[in-house]
């Protein structure tokens, strides 16, 4: 459905150089009547969650960068039990390549934009991995995107994938980058308005680093490109939006929500691109630094949701990251499970996009000129997880959205959550206790709640 102003991304796109403020004003104006209204065009959700699912009062949602399935999780033990990761692909010139080990910390980075995401899918083949561009140090090893992490590097995902439940069809929503796809993480979209059929597709763009500071907040020269139904990206707009999101639900509801993050304007924190959000009350849920998760756990101050993002180091991002982030993901997963929230609390881990590494599922539909992307891990932890639990049902973005909608009773947003399932397949709500056993990983929440290193940017790719 297009916006009724015609179209709101043409009209932005022209005033995206002039002022940060007739831009914002110009985004509110489009979306003011879109936006008061959206809120009450959904049904309110019947609970379709099993029966007992109420017991779970906290939603924690752990956002990790840039990986695949097959890269992160050549796991023997969950390929034994079926789980499906590939140990070799196929690329454009009909060859069979092997997934050899590098480090979770690789010296290089691979594209992940929309054109890379068409390049590898080449129709459905999934064999197109090879053409995706790669930045390198001195030199690129062979085939530097048909790689899977080394084991000893992610130990404690694995303890957690093997004891709770893994997914291998969680999709990515997006065919992009990790500037849209938080933006589907937060609300089921990353369109500019309520009515609107662009997407924001790209990260964003205007100087060297302006995806450590942008959203509305930001300086007028970044521009985030758009996607229109046809596949066309020769728009741009200032990246600040206006329309519902998953927060605005818990918010009718006198529900509450936290988002944790390394930095106010990241690409990574997603409530800085939405207008209402960035300059109202509501950005006092944004918390800084991201670390405070720990002490809120400790100090019974988590809130019904909560969506964590990492600092670089810890971020699983390649060339960016330090190797930090399974200890950083653990130590998380370690203080719920070793408090009193433990009784009541669903953890969801999973990664923003595939990074540009090879994985040799396609997506299992495609929606529109933008959805769905290609596979990314999920685990979900809680004592109410299947255990040893292996989904081969199709999840995406949206299915953790349309999980918290149904376990408080809230309307659906209409976006991505309302074509999603619920992920009740990865849940037992029997009434039988689990006792906890801590993740072993290399540091503690101690290490990272002392550590004072400066944390590193958002991707720059």
């Amino acid at each position: 459905m297009t916006d009724s102003l015609q179209p709101p991304g043409r009209v932005l796109v022209q005033i995206a150089s002039a002022t940060m403020v007739s831009a914002m004003v110009l985004v509110a104006a489009l979306a003011t009547n879109q936006f008061a209204g959206a809120q009450s065009r959904h049904p309110r959700s019947a609970r379709a969650l099993p029966a007992g699912a109420q017991v779970i009062e906290h939603v924690i949602i752990i956002v990790q960068e840039n990986r695949s399935t097959d890269n992160l999780f050549h796991d023997k033990k969950l390929i034994a039990e079926g789980a499906d990761i590939a140990s070799s692909g196929m690329n454009s010139k009909g060859q069979r390549i092997a997934l050899e080990p590098v480090a979770l910390s690789a010296g290089y980075d691979l594209d992940h934009s929309h054109h890379s995401f068409k390049a590898m899918y080449d129709g459905g083949k999934m064999d197109g991995a090879n053409l995706i561009p790669v930045a390198c140090g001195k030199v690129c090893p062979p085939n530097p995107q048909f790689k899977y992490v080394k084991v000893s590097n992610v130990v404690p995902y694995f303890q957690m994938a093997e004891q709770y439940s893994f997914a291998d069809r969680m999709f990515q929503t997006n065919q992009g980058a990790s500037f849209p796809a938080h933006q589907f993480l937060l609300a089921g979209t990353s369109a500019p308005t309520a009515t609107s059929d662009l997407f924001a597709a790209e990260d964003v763009t205007g100087f060297l680093h302006a995806n450590w500071d942008m959203g509305c907040a930001g300086p007028p020269q970044v521009l985030v490109r758009m996607i229109d139904p046809t596949g066309d990206e020769s728009l741009e707009m200032f990246p600040c939006f206006e329309h519902p999101t998953l927060t605005d639900l818990l918010d009718n509801q006198s529900l509450t929500w936290r988002y944790y993050a390394t930095a106010p304007n990241s690409i990574w924190t997603a409530p800085n691109s939405i207008n209402h959000i960035r300059f109202g009350a509501d950005w006092g849920n944004v918390i800084r630094p991201q670390t405070r998760i720990l002490t809120d756990i400790d100090n019974r101050q988590l809130a019904n949701v909560s969506w964590v993002t990492p600092s670089g180091q810890t971020s699983d991002h390649p060339w960016m990251n330090t190797g930090l982030g399974p200890s950083w993901v653990a130590s998380i997963v370690n203080a719920v499970g070793n408090s009193s929230y433990w009784a009541n609390t669903a953890i969801f881990v999973t990664w923003d996009d595939w990074g540009g590494w090879y994985d040799h599922v396609a997506p299992s539909s495609i929606y529109n000129s933008y959805e769905y992307g290609f596979r990314v891990p999920l685990i979900v932890v809680s004592q109410y997880a299947k255990r040893g639990y292996i989904s081969h049902v199709n999840h995406d973005f949206g299915s953790i959205l349309k999980f918290i909608e149904e376990l408080y009773g809230l309307p659906s947003l209409g976006y991505a959550d309302s074509r999603a399932d619920d992920l009740s397949d990865c849940f037992n709500f029997d009434g039988t206790n689990s006792v906890f056993h801590t993740i072993a990983a290399p540091h503690d929440a101690a290490y990272f709640l002392n550590d004072r290193t400066p944390p590193t940017e958002a991707d720059t790719d």
